[in-house]
Order: structure tokens, then sequence, then C-alpha cells
């Protein structure tokens, strides 16, 4: 689907207090309604890599928001935020609640199809979209994380959707990949884990010197195929258990 096809617009998302959020929408045109994508950003924020991205999943059939974390208040208070929320309190912090409250602005658009919505995030976006897969498996049925930190305690993927996840060989993030994946297979989490050999921090951003461009292509078919499999094409019952997806496991 070419670029053409596409409808993009910034929106504000109401929080449960304070700012709204900026955030970028982008969407197919064809017959409603859509799957649904939060997309979170990395460190440098909502950038034309990230709305890139929030295009490229509206060109695969995909409602896609790309949230603004940094515009909230000051980029400072932001980041001590962000940061505080991922390594001091995860699970129940003020990041997590704005990125709820972007999960159901997401599913109440007209586009969108509210029984199919996911999550994808990069670097501190991963550990959010992992702690999002975490607490909202209500509403959420499947996270894509590339190189985050894991959630803690990690038995809370316990209650987790399904999770892809993409990580660099050369990378702090790799040990926290070997943790996932034995704690998703023991909780029986349909998941895909992928260590790529050889790549390192941020491998999936084209805009930085890191950028590494077989592991991100391979990456990014990874995740289409999961979400594919657990979000687009899954057949959703009234209960949150009752969906039809691929075998509990590994989905490669």
């Amino acid at each position: 689907m070419t670029t053409s096809t596409l409808r993009t617009e910034t929106v504000s998302v109401p929080r449960p207090e304070g700012k709204p959020i900026s955030a970028y929408f982008a969407s197919p045109e064809g017959t409603l309604p859509f799957p649904g994508v939060v997309v979170i950003h990395e460190i440098f924020g909502l950038n034309d890599n990230i709305r890139d991205i929030a295009r490229r999943f509206a060109g695969e059939g995909y409602a896609a928001l790309a949230v603004d974390l940094f515009s909230t208040g000051g980029r400072v208070a932001c980041m001590a935020r962000i940061f505080y929320g991922m390594m001091i309190h995860p699970l129940e912090n003020g990041v997590v609640n704005d990125l709820r409250a972007a999960l159901e602005f997401l599913g109440s658009r007209p586009e969108v199809d509210a029984k199919r919505l996911g999550a994808i995030g990069f670097c501190m976006g991963g550990a959010y979209a992992l702690q999002m897969a975490c607490v909202d498996k209500e509403k959420m049925r499947a996270a894509s994380v590339f190189y985050g930190v894991n959630p803690r305690p990690l038995e809370a993927v316990a209650r987790a959707c399904p999770i892809v996840g993409s990580y660099p060989e050369q990378d702090f993030s790799a040990a926290a990949a070997r943790q996932l994946e034995q704690m998703l297979e023991k909780y029986n989490i349909p998941h895909d884990i992928k260590i790529y050999p050889g790549a390192r921090h941020s491998f999936f951003n084209d805009q930085r010197p890191n950028y590494h461009p077989e592991a991100a292509a391979d990456s990014w078919q990874r995740t289409l195929a999961f979400f594919n499999t657990h979000l687009k094409s899954a057949t959703f019952g009234t209960n949150v258990e009752e969906y039809d997806t691929s075998p509990p496991h590994r989905d490669r």
C-alpha cells in the first residue's frame, strides 16, 4: 500500500489528569474497522522514524497511534517520569496510565476495531510495551518489544498477552531477552523472541548509526507475522480468553 492511500493527522489524547498527549495517527483507506497499534517511541521522541513506523503499519492494514510521551510537560520532567516508571515503579505508574488512555482513545476511533488492539515499543518504549502487555490483557491482544528492559517482577508476564521480541546480541538487553523467554515458556504465553547476532542497540532505527538492515527487515516481518496471527486475523469471542490463534509457544 502506498502512502497516497493512507490518512494521517495529529491528534490529542485525553489523559486521566493534566495536559493531553500529542500523537500521530495513521490509518489505511478501505473497509472499516482496522486493528489498532499504539507505537511507543525510544528516547529520541516522536520523530520522523516513529512516524514512518506508524505509516508502515497503516500500509499493512493497521490503524497506528504514535504517542509523544514528551508532550505532556517539559522534556526533562517527562524523561524523569518515564524512567521512574521503568526502573523504580513499573506496572503501576503515570506513564502506563497515559498509555492505557492512548489505547482507549485508539479503540474509540471509528476506524478501529476495539477488540483488536496491540502495542509496539522501542528501548524505553519497548519497556512500556511489555508493561502494557502485563497490565492490560483485557484490551491488548499482542505486544512487540524492541530492546526494552523487562518489567519487575518478571513473574508479571504470567498474565501477559502474546509477545514478540527483537533484541541485538551486542547490547545489555540481550540478557533481558533470555530471561523473558524463559518466563514466557514457564507461563505458556504465546511468544517469539529472537536475538540478532552482530546487531547493536537501536538496530531498527534507520536514522541512527547502529541501523542493521538485515536485522531490521527480519524483525519487521516477524512482528507483522505475529500481529497477523494474534491481532489482525484472530477471531475473538466475548471472553478475553476465547480467541483462536496459533499454538501457545513461539511462532517461528
